[in-house]
């Protein structure tokens, strides 16, 4: 909408924001009947899912245990025993295989399928993975979020190689390959911190030498230092149980710094 009220035409804003221009023409359509309230979400038809995304995490937790460690005599699940074992543990009412089956197929990383993985199993999962799916969700303690309420999800990686091509890559020609160059010059390793807005589809992010309190802290600044962070109502924080936000001190920290953000970690 902004690109179109400087007067670029639907073609260039396609172009420009990477969507086809069928969709920048329905968008400016809706925004001209009916004005910004017309760019919200419209209620969306059929049946409103069965099972809260709380349950959906926990049969995917389970799936990720071995059979034995729960004391079920099978060396592997099978999606049968998986819906079984998710009725008797009164995770669900009743469940079928094909459901158990449609979400462990849907899931990006499958983690229960590698034997090296770590599975901790924390016995507040069930409380802990509710309250960062309802944040996910728009919700918090059974509310609604407000619009001046946001979610952050943040993380920091290590030892992340920074370099470049010693010689940028030449473009194919007329019967001729793209060349590129094999050789780089390393600038050894950098730690990147990152949040980004789970519903406002907004990233922040900056690279440091290695990551720790002060540093979180200052990716932490970074956002809340600037609107609609800064003055709006609260703002959870996403994060998991690494050692710089970890504890009551680092959410002391953070409430004696910004009084309107607060911390929310899954289980671990």
């Amino acid at each position: 909408m902004i690109l179109a009220a400087r007067g670029r035409p639907n073609a260039s804003i396609a172009v420009e924001t990477g969507v086809h221009v069928d969709t920048v023409r329905t968008w400016r359509g809706r925004f001209a009947e009916g004005g910004l309230p017309a760019l919200a979400d419209r209620k969306r038809s059929g049946r409103p899912a069965r099972f809260p995304p709380v349950q959906v995490a926990e049969a995917k937790a389970l799936a990720c245990q071995l059979p034995a460690e729960t004391g079920v005599p099978l060396a592997r699940w099978s999606c049968p025993e998986l819906a079984a074992e998710l009725t008797a543990r009164g995770v669900t009412d009743s469940i079928s295989a094909s459901t158990v089956r449609r979400w462990l197929r849907q899931d990006a990383i499958r983690p229960w399928q590698y034997r090296s993985w770590i599975f901790i199993r924390d016995p507040d999962f069930r409380a802990k993975a509710q309250r960062v799916l309802d944040l996910y969700a728009r919700t918090y303690e059974g509310e609604p979020l407000g619009a001046d309420e946001y979610v952050i999800s943040s993380d920091e990686k290590t030892s992340i190689q920074a370099r470049c091509r010693c010689h940028p890559s030449l473009a194919p020609g007329q019967a001729k390959a793209m060349r590129v160059n094999h050789e780089y010059g390393r600038g050894g390793a950098l730690a990147y911190l990152a949040a980004y807005d789970v519903h406002q589809a907004k990233a922040f992010g900056r690279c440091e030498a290695t990551t720790g309190i002060v540093l979180v802290m200052a990716l932490v600044e970074q956002v809340m230092a600037q609107e609609p962070y800064a003055g709006t109502k609260r703002v959870f924080w996403i994060v998991d149980n690494g050692s710089s936000h970890r504890g009551k001190t680092s959410i002391d920290r953070l409430a004696a710094r910004f009084p309107n953000a607060f911390w929310s970690t899954p289980p671990g």
